[in-house]
């Protein structure tokens, strides 16, 4: 659960501040938290919905929002509990 931190007393800001961020994970995480291995995360990368897009950090590097990966974890987990 994400937590809302409310900035201090006399803070130009009104607005809340989220005080956890997303993290973003590289690869070699996504494949140890989807337990499948590259080739076949960038295959189903290629079917619509089939698995989050990634960020392009640089011309040579992308990552993953970790909330995305773990909600498409949990939604596969979900519909493999159904097939059974």
């Amino acid at each position: 659960m994400n937590a809302i931190a409310l900035p201090p007393p006399g803070a130009d800001s009104p607005r809340p501040v989220q005080a956890a961020r997303d993290r973003l994970i590289r690869m070699d995480e996504v494949e140890r938290l989807t337990a499948l291995k590259k080739s076949t995360i960038y295959a189903n990368l290629r079917v619509k919905g089939g698995f989050p897009r990634p960020l392009r950090l640089s011309a040579r590097a992308v990552a993953w929002r970790e909330s995305e990966v773990l909600a498409w974890c949990d939604e596969r987990t979900r519909v493999g509990d159904a097939n059974v």
